[in-house]
């Protein structure tokens, strides 16, 4: 709401573009309560009750469009004087403002309605756009025998007293127009932004609006961008999309010119009151000015962000195929950073287990996923109802370093050095919680998929963006959570087979499974440093990771001499090892010298080595204010811009910066624009008020703000693209 008062109002108060906090201001006809009654035929009250921290101008107060009566001038009491930076010298009022309106009533007049126009502001900086607040008010009507007083005794004399009316008989529906609010500003030279306000207690159809741009041929709209909406059974229509409070349609516009110009914007929409009367379709034609832009018309079936157009399609007749749809979005980040860690996880699980059926191996592999989607659609739903991302809430320092340490464990584990290295007591212990998370017991199983779910892989796709944004705006978990579900069954399907399949390839036992025990011993120590890797300085990764490379080069012989007479597999492990030494020797060496790239360690340490990737210099902001200032000076410098969510604990996140951000189409496409990052890698209150405030349930999220100071929503991106489609993106933002 606050985002369209502001650029509403962009034109009177430039420095309040900024968006602030929805919860921060109340709806305007809170923060400016108005009742009317007429206090004899000739004369109305109007009485302002104004919230505490709100103001409202002298001078803004009209009175409009009067039918049945000839108004006479307002009777304003004096205001407080001041200083207005806008509006130069004011008067204000505050708490409660009466004012009488003398009025001509015409001949037999019982009622008489009006509009009334008033604009106020907050003192935390906003100011509302002018105020319409459509009246109707009976005036008194006395019988002669009443006042004559002669059958005071009748109930029909009682009846005929002097009576009013406050915005009409409370028992009558409201007024359509003010029973369903509209406005449209444009929001860019392309662009139209309409607001509907369905009044408390009343809904709104979304496909039975129809609009159109009058006496203007050259110009047409495309299809209008709707936020997610309610199913609703309609006892008038049937299943229904609707919705019960006020939204932003944002519409693109065709056009044969950029010329500034004025245009006459006609719409028709209709809707009900909740367990009351079904208005017939309400039309109003407004004016809107659009703004100086390019001539080329824009794409008027340009698509919605991503997470937007899956969250509608939620909303669609056909949700068995969404909820498909959602499996094979999960199959294919099966294949990404995020999940692919489980993969060792999962196999480390069969080879602990020991010797088992397939039948086994697939009953573990089934609880560690069944696991990991449960608490998945779990996360997922709790982000949507009270936006707290709970895969967040586990990348605090202390719980990555447990959870490294867990690995380490089950690392020795495999390795067999309990027996060997610790006291009977401890070694006791540790061999009993290694074999429950190992695979001995389905409770072990169903815990490691549960701290998989929420620590191995926070990251945040479009998909589950969509599933969150549907249940944040709907409120329905249930729909909302069979999507996350389904993802989450996706993202497991290749699990469930792969942890089948090692439950049949691996050996059953002996100094095979021995082996393959130390191997998943070392992945083991490798995901250990990955997870550190989230909070650590890149170095240290680097020396961790050679230091294990090294380490499993010896073991495998890469130091010892090979016999003549020695097999083949002695001299394919002796090759394997002389590599792993070489690698982990220049990650070593990398680590000493500064290096910060795990797969080319060496990159920049010899003077003739080429040059490092340019990297995208952002500067970082903290707060939502911090947003608002960078916006507003960008803005007056005539500079779009590009903002980052990012966190150290992102594995996306580190994607876009190492793929995306350093390829040198991106850097040419973003010249002109001030890059701003917020990194929110330790989620604090700050961050999270940060995030809330767009609807982003965890980094990376990249948002495109334009010349006005608002965010092309279509264009968000959410979790990791590739440098060509990313650079098609910008291209569309800065047209």
């Amino acid at each position: 709401m606050v985002l369209f008062v502001l650029a509403l109002t962009a034109s009177l108060v430039p420095s309040a573009r900024a968006a602030i906090d929805e919860s921060d201001l109340l709806p305007v006809e809170e923060a400016f309560a108005l009742r009317t009654r007429a206090l004899d035929s000739e004369t109305i009250e109007l009485r302002w009750q104004i919230a505490d921290g709100y103001y409202l101008y002298r001078h803004r107060i009209k009175i409009l469009t009067p039918e049945g009566f000839r108004p006479g001038e307002l009777e304003l009491p004096p205001g407080k004087r001041k200083h207005d930076e806008f509006f130069g010298d004011v008067e204000t009022y505050r708490h409660e403002l009466v004012v009488t309106m003398p009025i001509a009533a015409d001949a037999n007049a019982r009622e008489i309605s009006f509009v009334v126009t008033s604009q106020g502001c907050a003192d935390i900086g906003v100011c509302y756009p002018p105020h319409k607040v459509p009246q109707r008010v009976a005036l008194p009507t006395v019988a002669t025998a009443a006042a004559s007083g002669a059958d005071s005794g009748n109930p029909l004399a009682a009846l005929l007293k002097p009576a009013s009316l406050v915005d009409g008989d409370a028992g009558l529906p409201l007024p359509p127009e003010q029973a369903f609010g509209f406005e449209a500003i444009a929001s860019a030279a392309n662009e139209l932004l309409l607001r509907f306000s369905p009044a408390p207690g009343h809904y709104l159809y979304r496909d039975r609006t129809r609009m159109r741009v009058e006496d203007a041929d050259d110009i047409s709209l495309g299809e209008p961008r709707w936020p997610v909406g309610v199913n609703h059974e309609d006892e008038h229509f049937g299943q229904q999309l609707v919705y019960f409070e006020p939204i932003d349609v944002a519409v693109p516009l065709q056009r044969a010119d950029g010329a500034a110009r004025d245009i006459q914007l006609k719409v028709t929409f209709q809707g009900c009151e909740t367990d009351g009367i079904c208005y017939p379709p309400m039309t109003r034609t407004v004016a809107v000015s659009l703004p100086a832009g390019g001539a080329a018309a824009t794409d008027t079936s340009a698509p919605q962000a991503e997470d937007s157009r899956l969250a509608a399609a939620l909303s669609g007749p056909d949700r068995i195929w969404t909820l498909l749809t959602f499996f094979g979005f999960g199959l294919l980040l099966a294949f990404t950073p995020c999940v692919f860690p489980m993969v060792p996880i999962l196999s480390g699980i069969i080879a602990g287990a020991g010797n088992i059926s397939t039948r086994r191996a697939f009953v573990l592999s089934l609880v560690y996923v069944l696991a990991t989607a449960v608490v998945f659609t779990i996360a997922g739903v709790v982000a949507g109802l009270a936006g707290a991302n709970l895969q967040i809430v586990f990348q605090t320092p202390w719980i990555l370093v447990s959870f490294a340490l867990l690995f380490v464990v089950l690392s020795f584990s495999m390795f067999g050095f309990y027996e060997l290295q610790l006291p009977s007591r401890l070694q006791t212990r540790l061999t009993e919680l290694s074999n429950k998370q190992s695979g001995g017991s389905l409770f072990g199983v169903a815990i490691m998929g549960v701290l998989s779910a929420l620590i191995v892989g926070p990251c945040v796709a479009p998909p589950l963006a969509a599933a969150v944004l549907y249940i944040s705006q709907t409120r329905d978990p249930i729909l909302g959570g069979l999507a996350l579900f389904s993802l989450a069954l996706g993202m497991g399907a290749p699990l469930l087979a792969f942890g089948t399949a090692a439950g049949r390839i691996l050996p059953r036992a002996g100094a095979w499974m021995d082996a393959v025990k130390a191997v998943f011993g070392v992945l083991f120590l490798g995901l250990a440093i990955w997870m550190l890797d989230r909070i650590v300085d890149p170095a240290v990764t680097l020396a961790l990771s050679g230091s294990l490379l090294i380490g499993s080069a010896i073991y495998l012989g890469a130091l010892e001499p090979v016999a003549l007479a020695a097999s083949g597999w002695k001299r394919l492990w002796k090759a394997i090892g002389v590599l792993l030494l070489l690698i982990g020797s220049a990650q070593m060496l990398g680590a000493l010298a500064g290096g910060r790239d795990l797969m080319q360690p060496l990159k920049g340490v010899f003077g003739g080595a080429a040059p490092a990737a340019a990297e995208l210099h952002f500067t970082t902001i903290k707060s939502s204010a911090d947003l608002d200032r960078a916006i507003a000076a960008a803005n007056a410098a005539g500079q779009p811009v590009m903002f980052d969510f990012y966190a150290d604990w992102c594995v996306s996140c580190k994607e876009m910066e190492k793929y995306t951000f350093t390829d040198p189409a991106v850097h040419q496409a973003l010249r002109g624009y001030v890059l701003l990052k917020a990194d929110v890698t330790a989620n604090d209150d700050i961050d999270q008020e940060l995030m809330r405030r767009f609807g982003i349930i965890g980094p990376p999220g990249t948002l495109f703000f334009g010349l006005d100071g608002i965010e092309q929503r279509h264009l968000r991106l959410i979790g990791f693209e590739k440098a060509a489609p990313f650079v098609q993106r910008i291209q569309k933002a800065t047209r």
